[in-house]
């Protein structure tokens, strides 16, 4: 399988990448000057509490895309725990881990948060395996969007369904709503899916013409007592209702680790490029992401297309919890870098540090082996 750099989707390869950042780009990233003089030297690999905290759980990996239809039309979702590196560095406010996660893990992939996108054609329908072989308390997988049979609706209270420890159990999900869609476990909802068990399902429309690039980004936000409780680093009583959100994600990561290339998910562009974004929000807060220097068009909402007389330029789209927005636009603009983030002030922070959390950027290919390009990967933590 081919290594793609920048967010899940169609990215750039490795060779690319190479190819922009120069013969000596790579290695240049570790070792150029980043900002301040008394900012430590980023590193991808330095120790934190959390990584003698648990010494037997792994770490994440980034969401990946898995072609259901090359599989046969199944695919099987394994529970893991897992550490998960939010923004693992010094830099910009960190380091900002979680101890613990649940996550979901397809097939022979790595675990990730978010779980893997699960991309399929309008008209096929999925055999979703829940393995929860492994696991140490009940899970379930809820699809939004496409019409199912009552049985494979995965909320345990109505259906009588659920996957205890050890068991496994496969759903039947129809893809017959195309558009992009979210999954989530849905067994004690609140709790599981702010331990990390959500997603993005994607059904392709027949005769699907997709973008020059196409990405899938899901935002998130957290309250960080919620994974360090289960790792037994925090003593408080979980209440929904006085949930304190501090952590804020794209893709699972806080900026600087979202400008990372393979870890994070830059929207890495040529000029001229027509480029997709399918934007999901996993969380419980309303974000009104915001692209500079690009105007965009909302072409998908939830699964139903937008006709195109209500379509029109914008530079923000809020996307409610849970809601899917597909944006289109042109990479027109004077090549540079150019920020993508989450217009609440404070969901652009780690901590107390801005900027930093739901925040990431357009970078055009042809900027990427320029001395600022450079600064922001040591700042991302790029080492080879």
């Amino acid at each position: 399988m081919t290594t793609r750099f920048g967010a899940p989707g169609t990215g750039l390869s490795r060779r690319e990448f190479l190819a922009a950042t120069g013969a000596t780009g790579i290695a240049s990233l570790a070792g150029c000057s980043a900002g301040g003089a008394n900012e430590p030297a980023a590193t991808s690999d330095t120790p934190t509490r959390t990584q003698t905290d648990s010494p037997n759980l792994s770490y994440t990996s980034p969401p990946t895309v898995v072609n259901v239809d090359e599989q046969g039309g199944e695919v099987t979702m394994r529970t893991q725990q897992a550490r998960h590196a939010v923004h693992p560095l010094d830099t910009m406010g960190g380091p900002v881990e979680f101890p613990r996660v649940w996550a979901f893990q397809a097939d022979d992939n790595d675990p990730s948060v978010p779980g893997p996108i699960l991309r399929t054609t309008e008209g096929n329908a999925m055999e979703v395996t829940l393995d929860n072989t492994d696991g140490r308390r009940p899970h379930t997988i809820h699809f939004h969007g496409v019409r199912k049979t009552w049985e494979n609706d995965g909320v345990p209270t109505t259906t009588g369904i659920q996957v205890p420890p050890g068991e496994t159990h496969t759903y039947e999900i129809p893809a017959n709503i195309p558009g992009t869609h979210f999954y989530h476990c849905h067994f004690q909802t609140h709790r599981h899916i702010d331990m990390g068990m959500y997603g993005i399902y994607r059904v392709d429309p027949e005769s699907y013409e997709p973008g020059d690039r196409e990405y899938f980004m899901t935002v998130k936000d957290w309250d960080s007592r919620v994974p360090r409780k289960w790792a037994r680093e925090a003593d408080f009583t979980y209440n929904s209702a006085s949930r304190n959100p501090d952590v804020f994600t794209v893709n699972g990561k806080s900026a600087p680790r979202t400008l990372h290339p393979e870890e994070g998910s830059p929207i890495i562009v040529d000029e001229g490029d027509s480029v997709r974004i399918h934007l999901v929000n996993g969380g419980y807060m309303s974000h009104p992401m915001h692209i500079h220097n690009h105007r965009f068009q909302r072409v998908e909402k939830d699964g139903g297309t937008i006709p195109e007389a209500a379509r029109h330029d914008m530079d923000v789209t809020n996307v409610a919890p849970a809601e899917r927005h597909t944006i289109e636009f042109t990479a027109d603009a004077d090549p540079g870098i150019y920020l993508m983030h989450c217009h609440k002030v404070n969901h652009v922070m780690n901590g107390t540090f801005y900027p930093g959390g739901m925040l990431t950027g357009v970078v055009y290919r042809s900027v990427m082996d320029t001395d600022i390009f450079n600064q922001l990967m040591e700042y991302a933590g790029y080492s080879t």
